[in-house]
């Protein structure tokens, strides 16, 4: 989301309200929720407020009752009423990434509720490799939702989340709100969120939603302004390939197996074509191949900034016809309201074409239950309410959620889990050690409560000191004397330092992957003045180059713990101690400060060594790495492995007899397509692990299984995930975990040409450095 203004107007008095959540749960006005085709509505005879009719039948038949200028009306976040047929207006934006939001129009927190439950940023969430988790958090914020708007405190229950873009580029400042750089694992985050949000029933045509998800920004979008190049007019060059493979499969996934009622366009230029005016994005593919049953949003002004920024058309009227033609249904924004009419009267567009999108857009609405009476009467939302908000399953969440993501980058000589009871004292220091502001992240609402890392310290130690020693995250300004002072002088010392919003969000790349101003030096004078080893957590969105932390002996333990939400600071406090045995892991890679050296707009997932470019990701990087990804540590040694044999059969050779594999050079291989659904699903097979928890403690542990390729050549990663589990086991426990591997959806590469095929001979399934080679022949 974003426009040309951002979304800081008012942000201060935002953050005001944030710190006074008590103020705000004084505030106990309620109201009756807005809705359509109760007993005393003019149209409750009409066909559109007959629920028994099909959602598109009703939708058709209100949007046949509009006149053209209640029709244009329609097609921006903001609609206005039409009180002749008793519709109420509706606001489309709101926004619900890790927790309901001052964002958007469509939710407000001045009434019965104050505060709503604020999850852990999406990375650190992403760390926990478990689409469980996923699900029960959007579960939890569509409730969260459903029950504001019973009580009249939202005039939507359309939330633009999740944000599920590729983290490309380390130095992307929205990378915080995605699950990371891997493709797989954002499809399958997108398909969790997306479900739990929207309610798990709502998987058919027209299924009644809890609340609507919006996927977004399709596609190829992560650079916010970097070196004079803004988003607004960027123009991403952009491989077939690496849509195929990289950058379309999570909203893929959105759409087929998460049933996604929107998919959102960015702002950017794919190849020429913005993506809001891109036919091919928005109808072929979106709706075409992958068969959308919701409606295309614009990202914020979008549209006005094809015309303005991007000079795509001539005027405003081309600009509103070209992306409704395209497929847009709605524009976040005024323009195609403003233009919408001119348009129609030019002849730029027809009233069909209006329609059109006005019945995907009330097709939604209709399947909210906001044409069906009283939402508080019917099931299964009617219920939901105050009590629902803020509930104790939520908080647990939060906090689940938070100490799940928690990933521990390093513990020479095991310094942790601290024995509380050895802590006479402690010095607690750095920016992100008292500040709220820095548990949250961007996309936030009033949290229900709050705990910062002090406060979670405070909670296991008596004795705690604590100075802030940056004057913020920039930390321009360093007190290294006083800070080495405390430290020298505590049992312990924590540092809580890190980034903050300061230096990457909406609108904002990081031009550095260093910790910022001061921060390494008064880290390194800290640790060289302590008594023993320091403990260093990390509170960042991005990843950040601390080679400096990773060679110091003085440093013993490292932690990221992400923008951890609501608990974050319990979260980071039970692991310290060992009341939880931490399992999370990197959903990126970090880089070394170097690749601050490739440019942000070479969009190429693939290395090309001949020039020097190193490549993005875990799939195609060759260079040097701080840490991989998938790397974390746990207190505990486990051991994982591959079962092979009668448990595990191979895909039946007698599938492919019938086929022809094409051969090209040295590769011989079997388009997928001609393999059909049908195929490919014969083709799926289990694989099993088999995972041990040697001790000592306890401990959730994500098993990751990997494709790898004989060779890296023609565009072949250098290995893909394919799948992940996540498995709590006791100390001295054993358990097999099962994976369900599907040759075309796993052991398929992207051509050139974007045509997913699968290479014939040997194919290497992986899980560490256990490998099970299994041969794809007829």
């Amino acid at each position: 989301m974003g426009t040309l203004s951002c979304h800081n107007a008012g942000m201060e008095m935002l953050l005001v309200l944030l710190l006074m959540p008590a103020l705000l749960s004084r505030v106990t006005m309620a109201s009756d929720p807005p809705f359509s085709c109760g007993p005393s509505s003019p149209s409750r005879g009409y066909p559109f407020c007959d629920a028994s009719l099909p959602v598109s039948r009703r939708a058709a038949d209100l949007v046949s009752r509009l006149t053209v200028a209640e029709k244009v009306s329609q097609l921006g976040d903001e609609a206005p009423g039409v009180p002749r047929l008793g519709v109420p207006g509706y606001k489309w934006w709101s926004e619900g990434l890790h927790g309901l939001a001052y964002w958007g129009h469509g939710m407000r927190f001045n009434g019965t509720v104050g505060g709503v439950t604020s999850f852990p940023q999406v990375l650190l969430t992403a760390s926990a490799f478990d689409d469980g988790l996923w699900f029960r958090i959007g579960q939890a914020i569509g409730r969260e939702a459903r029950a504001l708007y019973n009580l009249g405190q939202a005039d939507g229950l359309t939330i633009w989340s999740p944000n599920v873009n590729i983290f490309r580029d380390p130095r992307w400042g929205r990378g915080q709100e995605t699950p990371g750089e891997d493709p797989a694992t954002a499809s399958k985050y997108a398909v969790a969120f997306v479900r739990g949000l929207q309610g798990s029933s709502a998987v058919g045509a027209g299924a009644p939603l809890q609340a609507s998800a919006c996927c977004k920004h399709a596609t190829a979008y992560d650079l916010e302004d970097w070196n004079g190049v803004a988003r607004y007019n960027f123009d991403a060059k952009v491989t077939v390939q690496d849509l195929a493979d990289t950058f379309n499969p999570p909203f893929q996934s959105c759409v087929v197996d998460g049933k996604a009622s929107c998919v959102m366009c960015a702002y950017t230029g794919i190849n020429g074509v913005p993506a809001c005016a891109s036919s091919d994005l928005l109808t072929k593919t979106f709706r075409g191949d992958w068969g959308l049953d919701g409606y295309v949003s614009s990202d914020c002004d979008a549209v006005a900034i094809m015309r303005d920024a991007q000079r795509y058309a001539p005027t405003p009227e081309d600009t509103v016809a070209v992306a409704l033609k395209a497929g847009l249904d709605l524009n976040c924004g005024t323009y195609t309201q403003e233009h919408g009419m001119a348009a129609l009267q030019q002849g730029k567009m027809t009233e069909q074409d209006v329609d059109k999108a006005l019945i995907n857009l009330f097709s939604i609405r209709m399947r909210l239950g906001h044409f069906d009476g009283d939402p508080r009467g019917s099931a299964p939302y009617g219920g939901l309410g105050a009590a629902d908000v803020c509930t104790a399953d939520h908080k647990n969440l939060a906090l689940e959620a938070a100490q799940d993501g928690i990933v521990l980058l390093k513990n020479d000589a095991g310094i942790l889990p601290l024995d509380r009871s050895a802590v006479g004292s402690a010095a607690a220091i750095g920016h992100n050690a008292n500040d709220p502001l820095a548990l949250i992240g961007n996309y936030f609402g009033p949290p229900c409560e709050s705990t910062t890392p002090l406060k979670g310290l405070q909670s296991y130690v008596n004795n705690v000191r604590f100075l802030a020693g940056c004057d913020t995250a920039a930390c321009n300004f360093a007190g290294t004397g006083q800070a080495v002072a405390l430290s020298s002088s505590a049992d312990y010392v924590f540092l809580f330092m890190g980034l903050s919003q300061e230096q990457e969000k909406e609108g904002l790349d990081r031009t550095s992957l260093l910790l910022p101003g001061n921060q390494q030096s008064l880290i390194t004078a800290v640790a060289s003045a302590a008594k023993g080893p320091v403990i260093l957590v990390l509170l960042t969105g991005g990843p950040v180059d601390i080679t400096f932390a990773q060679t110091n002996p003085k440093i013993g333990a490292i932690l990221w713990a992400g923008y951890p939400g609501q608990a974050g600071g319990l979260a980071i406090a039970r692991v310290l101690f060992g009341d939880h045995n931490p399992s999370g892991r990197l959903p990126v890679t970090w880089y070394p400060e170097e690749f601050t050296k490739v440019p942000m707009t070479d969009m190429r997932m693939r290395a090309d060594p001949a020039t020097g470019y190193p490549g993005r990701s875990y799939r195609f990087y060759q260079g040097r790495t701080i840490y991989k990804f998938g790397y974390g540590l746990s207190y505990s040694k486990f051991s994982r492995r591959l079962v092979t044999g009668s448990k595990n059969p191979a895909p039946s050779a007698n599938l492919l007899a019938g086929l022809t594999a094409t051969s090209e050079d040295t590769t011989s291989y079997y388009h997928v397509d001609e393999i059909g659904a049908d195929g490919c699903e014969q083709l799926k097979f289990p694989a099993e692990v088999e995972v041990k928890n040697h001790g000592p403690m306890d401990g959730k542990h994500s098993v990751l299984m990997f494709l790898r390729w004989p060779n890296k050549t023609d565009g072949r990663p250098a290995n893909q995930l394919i799948g992940f589990r996540s498995q709590h086991l006791k100390a001295g426990e054993k358990a097999s975990v099962r994976f369900d591997v599907s040759p075309c959806e796993h052991f398929s590469r992207a051509r050139e040409d974007g045509r997913k095929v699968i290479d014939r001979g040997p194919h290497f399934l992986m899980v560490d450095k256990d490998e099970w080679e299994i041969s794809f022949e007829a």
